[in-house]
């Protein structure tokens, strides 16, 4: 069914359900407190999931909940999704962010009616259900789109069961995450960067941080010259040898270039070498892997669960780093940290902004083992990540704490919702 759309800034578009349903807000004592504004007068509008609880109760059917209603929320570089249940229980996720309008597009148009109508309990048949079906439009814009739906149903299951996903994905393994400061400058100089990273270890205690070398899909390009081997030995020089130091080049070095400047890495005690080759050539990543004692670390644009498989048994990479938001989703995200796991590698997914994205890898990493390492905290100022939800992560000592409260332990503001450009797909 075609999306419905408009601005959600007055009265939120309605749909008619195509199944005979008795709507209708219930008597305080027999309401189900299920979601935010559970406990909201009767009567008082629906409009952005944070005042009425508004329940849908089935004519003659005693079956599992379905989903009836997948929404998205979009502004700027953020896509907030909104599932809903016909029995009136919700979950909210996110797409992956940058040119976030083409993943509502494909979301709405070919991803959700494979959802809709389904039981969430489903969640990964369901996601691999779609994938097959839309074998022909293998887009990472579609695997973006199913980000947005897989983490509003990891959600909605976790306010279900009135537990915390991480709970959901295999238990809890971690209470507390640390992170790595995570430049994305590569405009900045080696003096600058030293500087602020040793203010932010300072200031929030990290213990680890990522520089930026060569260029982007540089063919062996410095983004200035000189600037790698500058920017290598000062880093270390100014931070220290007790602080663990990260250096990703973005798929910029061809085989001997990465493996001369991996040597440099290794003499001044890095931690990892993050994507030293461009990431289609996993047999250039496999040369540079075999020929260093640096951990090369890579996976971060590949969404095909088959890659994964083969850089991991070919040895390509020693670290090896799904985004959630590229691979389509925390489900699938898991069997990659299932599959590093098996092979006695670490899992360290790639996630470097502070969206919501940053919430499910957290839980993402409080269930895995392989997720052992230090993992991604962008530092660069982003605007559009401000006021999506609350409340909002805490760094502290140098890492996150876990929370357990249910579901992702956030709720979008009421201030985005309300001034989002909103579509609905329905059954």
């Amino acid at each position: 069914m075609q999306p419905r759309t408009g601005k959600t800034c007055g009265a939120q578009s309605t749909h008619t359900s195509s199944r005979l349903v008795l709507a209708a807000i219930l008597p305080r004592k027999n309401r189900r407190p299920r979601g935010p504004g559970a406990e909201a007068s009767p009567g008082s509008a629906d409009r952005t999931g944070t005042s009425a609880f508004r329940t849908t109760v089935r004519v003659g059917s005693n079956g599992p909940m379905r989903i009836e209603t997948i929404e998205t929320f979009l502004a700027d570089q953020i896509a907030i999704v909104r599932i809903r249940t016909d029995d009136g229980a919700e979950g909210i996720g996110q797409t992956s962010p940058f040119r976030p309008g083409l993943s509502v597009r494909l979301l709405h148009e070919m991803a959700a009616p494979h959802f809709l109508g389904q039981d969430p309990w489903d969640l990964e048949a369901l996601v691999e259900r779609c994938l097959r079906k839309e074998y022909k439009f293998p887009s990472t814009f579609l695997y973006r789109a199913l980000c947005g739906i897989d983490t509003a149903l990891w959600d909605l299951l976790g306010k279900v069961t009135g537990q915390p996903v991480h709970k959901l994905l295999g238990g809890q393994v971690r209470d507390f995450v640390p992170m790595y400061a995570s430049s994305m400058s590569r405009s900045i100089t080696p003096e600058a960067e030293a500087e602020r990273l040793a203010a932010l270890r300072e200031e929030y205690g990290f213990r680890a941080a990522k520089v930026r070398i060569g260029d982007v899909m540089g063919a062996d390009r410095d983004a200035s010259p000189g600037r790698t081997e500058k920017l290598i030995p000062h880093i270390r020089e100014v931070m220290g040898d007790d602080f663990t130091i990260h250096a990703d080049a973005n798929s910029g070095f061809s085989v001997s270039r990465a493996i001369r400047v991996g040597r440099i890495l290794e003499d001044h005690g890095y931690g990892h070498f993050e994507e030293p080759c461009p990431y289609p050539l996993l047999e250039n990543t496999a040369q540079v892997a075999a020929a260093l004692d640096i951990p090369v670390a890579g996976g971060e644009q590949d969404n095909s669960l088959v890659q994964f498989r083969r850089m991991i048994e070919s040895h390509a990479v020693d670290i090896v780093q799904p985004d959630i938001g590229y691979i389509g989703g925390v489900a699938r995200a898991r069997r990659v940290a299932r599959m590093a796991e098996d092979a006695g590698i670490p899992c360290t997914p790639h996630c470097s902004n502070t969206s919501m994205l940053q919430v499910f890898t957290l839980h993402l990493a409080a269930s895995m083992p392989a997720c052992h390492q230090f993992h991604e905290w962008g530092i660069e100022d982003t605007p559009w990540t401000r006021g999506v939800y609350e409340p909002e992560l805490r760094l502290e000592n140098g890492g996150v704490k876990v929370s357990t409260a249910p579901g992702w332990g956030v709720e979008i503001t009421p201030e985005f919702l309300r001034d989002a450009h909103h579509e609905v797909s329905s059954r």
